[in-house]
């Protein structure tokens, strides 16, 4: 199947007018000019690879749309994929949490984690994209460290973050700001709030704390997972996490956080939300400011798919490569952070996963594939009889 007159994004250029073949779900061929008699005519539309979005917050939504309203997993899983492949993202590890002490409730509960994983798992093969697992280790929580550690031996998870929500570090590092931010979320007294902050910030004296975190990470490495760290706010977290076997820094909280990950040669990632709105919603370091340092290698959707478009594109006027840099970082970057060598790029021998996006003051996504079918369409872009085909 060719796919014809698209704007293509290449890793190291855009190319006017060209044209991609889809053989066996993979890209067999790439033109520089339109072809005739092509199954798709993509108009000067821009053709992407697909998003491979490292961490989505989304699941917990689905499942608990309202605090005392609950759907069931499947239906969650399902309803998520869709809105997934509606955002151009055609490979998506859901970030699921270990956090019992969350402000989610029973969604981060041990029992309620883990069925959500086993079934992403079990729905694996029926759903639209490419879904898997990215496990939330919050280190405080050392009463998650066996289910997590029997997901882990029963190959259910497919990437490892390490978290510290401990009050007073991290992306909570001003106290009095959490503390209200409990009372307003709780609609408690700001009495409450803290004594709930002063109870998370004793747990962090929990001997058992270094020795669990060190067999999560023994056991992620056994599994050739990729592992990451999660809100590192000094130089030293930085190099105490590289050192760990972290590979990835996600959320960097500050500058010289961001840039001794770099430094350490660990990818950095933040979430296209911060890049679309110029700032960090907990006022942390901005996307823009560490894509036009150098200092960013990757965005994720986090809690907002539908950011990845307009995200990129804001990048696009930042970072040095334009374009194709800040495509990569939804793609081509993402897909290898979590050792994925066959996706991500368009390039022969590439999964055909892409995303059809119309520029415009609104950049709007017109239809999504995974492996060179359709898994997403607004109808725009080719007859319906197509998609029949």
């Amino acid at each position: 199947m060719w796919l014809s007159n698209f704007t293509l994004v290449l890793p190291d250029q855009v190319v006017s007018e060209g044209s991609v073949r889809v053989e066996d779900g993979a890209i067999a061929e790439i033109r520089p000019e339109p072809v005739v008699a092509a199954a798709i005519d993509g108009g000067g539309r821009l053709l992407m690879p697909g998003f491979v979005d490292l961490h989505g917050d989304m699941i917990e939504r689905e499942i608990a749309p309202r605090p005392n309203a609950t759907m069931p997993i499947d239906f969650g899983i399902h309803e998520l994929d869709k809105k997934l492949a509606a955002a151009g993202v055609t490979t998506a590890f859901a970030a699921v949490s270990f956090a019992t002490e969350s402000v989610y409730g029973h969604v981060r509960s041990l029992e309620t984690t883990s069925a959500v994983i086993e079934g992403i798992n079990r729905l694996r093969d029926d759903l639209l994209i490419d879904h898997r697992v990215h496990a939330r280790y919050e280190i405080t929580n050392v009463g998650a460290a066996p289910a997590l550690e029997r997901l882990l031996n029963a190959d259910q998870i497919d990437m490892v973050s390490l978290t510290d929500h401990t009050p007073g570090q991290g992306q909570y590092n001003n106290l009095q700001s959490y503390i209200l931010s409990i009372s307003e979320r709780r609609a408690i007294s700001e009495e409450m709030a803290a004594e709930i902050v002063a109870k998370r910030i004793a747990m962090r004296n929990n001997p058992d704390i270094e020795a669990k975190l060190r067999e999560i990470v023994a056991l992620s490495l056994k599994h050739r997972l990729s592992l990451a760290s999660h809100d590192d706010d000094s130089v030293e977290k930085v190099a105490e996490m590289h050192d760990l076997g972290v590979t990835i820094s996600e959320f960097p909280v500050t500058a010289p956080a961001a840039e001794e990950a770099r430094r350490r040669g660990l990818w950095t990632l933040m979430g296209a939300p911060n890049a679309l709105r110029g700032q960090s919603m907990s006022g942390n370091l901005s996307a823009l400011d560490a894509g036009r340092a150098g200092l960013l290698s990757v965005i994720a959707a986090d809690y907002h798919p539908a950011a990845f478009v307009p995200g990129i594109f804001k990048l696009a006027d930042t970072v040095d490569g334009g374009l194709p840099a800040a495509v990569a970082m939804a793609t081509g970057n993402a897909a290898r952070s979590a050792g994925l060598l066959d996706r991500g790029e368009i390039a022969i021998g590439q999964r055909a996963d892409l995303v059809a996006v119309e520029p415009g003051d609104i950049n709007r996504i017109r239809a999504t594939f995974r492996a060179g079918r359709f898994v997403y369409s607004d109808g725009t872009l080719h007859p319906l009889r197509v998609l029949a085909a």
